[in-house]
């Protein structure tokens, strides 16, 4: 069974194969992982594929159904927060109201995922977007994405955290759920800006970035909204792969999301 994931799922997706072999001993299992934009554009280049799970449905919409795919299943929830480690400087004082000006001294570094490849880099831009109304600081977002140096823009969120716990930077825009398995620290922003909440919605929804679209001529705009991250089998998928959609949505899937710091729908 081959598996093509984001790389903010491959913990929990791996345990879940683990219990998936215990009713399937002798199955081989294969697993890619990759930013999820980056995911569906080597599948529709005919990256062979069982099950893929993706950090945005909106990409299953967008990119592989339903020539790919026939449908899609959300089944965990997440949010943005800026993680850190022991030694990231300025640690002891930065807080919910001052995260912004730590970052912008010039004395830390700080990391984020490619926007074009990942969901947590094109989320973490619309974080910093919300942020500027939020706070009412204008041109905070331009502030922001200036001071993220191009070194410090990784393929996918896991390797920004792989960055921050080598020291390569003192902080890191992450999923909580990737913090957490990777024991870091982190500030949990407001939940006006952090894309955790269904109620703001509405507000999420007022800021938008530009990614590369499904050709390169034709980029796709992308809106603010709560984190969903959503599993598909491709069409004509042997039974194997229903079956680990299956255990991945039920009872002992959803008891391994909680333990990875998801949040199971």
């Amino acid at each position: 069974m081959k598996i093509v994931h984001a790389g903010a799922l491959y913990r929990p997706l791996a345990r879940c194969v683990e219990l998936f072999k215990e009713s399937f001993p002798g199955l081989k299992v294969e697993m890619f992982a990759a930013g999820s934009r980056e995911c569906a554009r080597r599948i529709m280049e005919g990256l062979p594929f069982d099950v893929v799970a993706l950090a945005d449905p909106a990409i299953f919409a967008e990119l592989l159904a339903p020539d790919l795919v026939n449908d899609y299943y959300v089944f965990a929830t997440d949010q943005i927060v800026l993680a850190f480690e022991r030694l990231s400087r300025h640690r002891e004082i930065i807080g919910a109201q001052n995260w912004m000006d730590i970052l912008l001294t010039g004395e830390v570094s700080y990391a984020r995922s490619d926007h074009n490849r990942d969901p947590c880099g094109y989320r973490t831009l619309i974080v910093w977007k919300l942020a500027e109304k939020f706070y009412r600081r204008p041109g905070l977002f331009e502030q922001l994405n200036a001071g993220c140096k191009p070194a410090h823009i990784y393929p996918k969120s896991i390797d920004a955290a792989v960055g921050l716990v080598e020291g390569m930077v003192d902080y890191a825009f992450l999923y909580s759920s990737v913090a957490l398995q990777m024991g870091l620290h982190y500030l949990v922003l407001p939940s006006q800006i952090n894309l955790s909440n269904p109620v703001h919605a509405g507000y999420y929804s007022t800021a938008y970035v530009v990614v590369e679209g499904k050709f390169s001529h034709s980029p796709t705009i992308v809106r603010g909204a709560p984190i969903e991250f959503a599993v598909a089998v491709a069409k004509n998928a042997p039974v194997y792969a229903r079956a680990f959609v299956d255990l991945l949505t039920g009872p002992a899937g959803q008891k391994v999301l909680e333990s990875c710091g998801l949040i199971p729908c």
